[in-house]
């Protein structure tokens, strides 16, 4: 029996200590927290609250790093120990079911491919990705610019690619608008695109690029829960990072301002957290802090799943109103450090000792605080987190492939395309025209060679369709710039 929408000022319960606790659907958007030790249970909180929001009709976007959160596809009951926690919990009406879900992946294996191009990713984002020093930054985005001006469109990683090598080549022409570009700089970018290459960089850049809007889905009642498979992907950690904060960002800029809604339009979870803002340069950390706190207002909750709260930027914790801390361990000084820094993130409760139970509690278990009705924290309380409703272990090869098939997103963005970009529009500029020998009593006609191009329906041209003043730009070779939005993508008309 599937769960009917609740009222505002009901909660979506995900725990149980003295009381059931759990989230309002209306502060949901106000982002969240899950943190604790390796082993116990974070994972499980996350699928449980991704349960419950597509339950009540909130469509959901998760990675999942260590590939099982598949199952969530396909109805419970396959495991021993969730038995024991609805019978020691006595949930009374606990029924198993499988929730509605469409699987991504950057590397095209275990999902629908998603791609971007280069010029909505922005090169400040890239920059990141393929770790520059700041000079080395700035040289990426004097390229942009330059691409820009001259109405050559960046989609894939050989556009840019031969766009640093045109910058590089054609550096004292470039000098006095731009200033100095040395071919060191234009060197060490160019080994670091070689890298993004070799670790499938290719395969995410390109088209036809994804549109955000895809995970706002739904399925009768039920949102969608979109599911990235991330076990690959993590191997590359400037990489998933970088593409989850280009993907919420994207997602900000697509929604339309809704203030507080009785629930989110999307729950966004990003898992190893962490990630995100280790080494990250102070102006990205300000940008991100911006995202989150502005994203809010669209409807969008983040919630971020992590070892430590320390992990996170203050400016960003202080922003996550909703929290289930799980175990941390407490061996180090270090260890004892991120205890007490976690019980003060909370709001006490005069009667738990909340710096010595997160050291206590066990697999499953939490301290729980949840926003109330008016927007401040609950007081912080020991719980169990419910057992999920749908199958622990992972999906089949053979069912995963079954789901991928009768996804509405089959063969929408499985074919990639390759039109007339930067590549070939820079290769045009070196050819030369070339006169054939006259013949006697014939004038000779010049032969110029037009560059490719490859059509493409309205529907899936991404720069048309997410970026007016792009397309522009490609029907001149002195386009108009192309303007960017607030984490280097392109704005959106």
């Amino acid at each position: 029996m599937l769960q009917k929408m609740p009222p505002k000022d009901e909660p979506l319960i995900i725990a149980r200590g003295a009381r059931p606790l759990g989230i309002l659907p209306g502060m949901a958007n106000r982002h969240g927290l899950i943190a604790g030790a390796t082993g116990t249970g974070k994972t499980v909180s996350l699928r449980v609250l991704a349960e419950q929001f597509s339950a009540i009709g909130v469509p959901v976007f998760l990675a999942d790093v260590k590939g099982d959160l598949s199952g969530i596809a396909k109805p419970g009951g396959d495991h021993a120990k969730v038995a024991e926690r609805v019978q020691e919990l006595g949930l009374s009406g606990f029924s198993f079911q499988g929730f509605p879900v469409v699987f991504w992946d950057l590397f095209s294996e275990q999902g629908h491919p998603v791609r971007t191009t280069v010029s909505e990713m922005g090169p400040l984002l890239l920059s990141r990705i393929l770790d520059l020093s700041d000079t080395q930054a700035d040289v990426l985005t004097l390229v942009f610019r330059v691409a820009d001006e001259q109405g050559l469109l960046l989609l894939d990683l050989k556009d840019l690619q031969a766009m640093v090598r045109y910058a590089g080549e054609h550096a004292k022409e470039l000098k006095t608008a731009y200033g100095n570009i040395s071919p060191a700089t234009i060197g060490a970018i160019q080994r670091s695109l070689l890298a993004l290459e070799d670790q499938g960089g290719s395969r995410f850049f390109g088209e036809p690029a994804l549109d955000p809007s895809a995970f706002i889905r739904h399925s009768g009642e039920r949102g969608v829960i979109n599911i990235l498979a991330a076990d690959r992907l993590l191997q590359s950690p400037r990489l998933y990072s970088t593409f989850l904060l280009w993907l919420l960002s994207e997602i900000y800029e697509q929604l339309p301002e809704v203030g507080d809604p009785e629930k989110p339009a999307l729950v966004f979870f990003f898992d190893e957290a962490h990630l995100l803002f280790s080494d990250a340069p102070k102006v990205l950390l300000e940008k991100i802090v911006l995202v989150v706190r502005l994203i809010r207002s669209k409807g969008v909750g983040v919630y971020f799943v992590t070892q430590n709260p320390l992990d996170l930027p203050d400016d960003v914790l202080g922003q996550l109103g909703n929290r289930v801390q799980h175990a941390l361990r407490a061996f180090t000084p270090k260890d004892q450090k991120a205890v007490r820094a976690a019980s003060e993130t909370m709001r006490q409760n005069p009667d738990l000792d909340t710096k010595t139970a997160i050291t206590e509690l066990r697999t499953g278990e939490a301290l729980v605080s949840f926003l109330d009705h008016k927007g401040a924290p609950g007081v912080t309380e020991r719980a169990f987190i419910y057992p999920p409703k749908s199958r622990l272990a992972p999906l089949t090869p053979d069912e995963r492939r079954e789901v991928i098939q009768s996804s509405p997103f089959s063969g929408t963005y499985d074919k990639t395309l390759d039109r007339a970009s930067a590549y070939e529009m820079l290769a045009s500029r070196t050819e030369t025209v070339t006169t054939p020998k006259e013949a006697p009593g014939r004038s000779a006609q010049p032969r110029v060679r037009q560059p490719a191009s490859t059509p493409r329906k309205a529907g899936a041209d991404v720069l048309t369709k997410m970026a007016g003043s792009a397309a522009r730009a490609a029907g001149s070779q002195v386009g108009r710039e192309i303007i960017r939005g607030i984490l280097g993508s392109l704005a959106k008309k």
